[in-house]
């Protein structure tokens, strides 16, 4: 797997999350990339977009990733937007998922992120995305 070689060739030895065990571990359990790719923490994603890939990933690969981000911007402030707006998504996903009360976010502004990152990737998924959601139904009910 070519992602995994440049992973293990270019990653330093850090404490914390560690993206190579992370894929490593998933990779031993399935040998289908659906199933790697599903099984692989959020926090590998949000960090794939980290500066330290522009120059051996998104400089040629994030025009084919995510097509429709916004071309007047360069690759680079592309990239931290993702990398930002996915770090958004995942405070948001911690707060639930750890049962924290997310009543004083914004979370108008975290679903535009959710619905812009998906724009990137395809449209037709963010209107799929936008014809199924209940939640800005539900955003307009909370008090002020």
């Amino acid at each position: 797997m070519a992602l995994e070689y440049r992973l293990r060739t270019k990653s330093p030895q850090t404490t914390g999350y560690n993206a190579l065990g992370d894929l490593q571990r998933v990779r031993n359990k399935s040998s289908a990339t659906g199933q790697v790719i599903a099984e692989l923490k959020f926090v590998f994603w949000e960090k794939m977009f980290t500066s330290r890939h522009d120059d051996r990933i998104w400089r040629h690969c994030l025009a084919k990733v995510l097509p429709n981000l916004d071309p007047t911007m360069s690759n680079a402030a592309q990239r931290k937007r993702v990398f930002d707006d996915l770090n958004q998504v995942r405070l948001l996903r911690n707060r639930i998922a750890h049962h924290e009360p997310i009543f004083s976010r914004d979370l108008l502004s975290d679903f535009n992120v959710i619905y812009h990152l998906v724009v990137a990737r395809c449209d037709v998924s963010a209107q799929w995305l936008l014809d199924q959601q209940q939640v800005l139904e539900v955003i307009a009910t909370k008090p002020i």
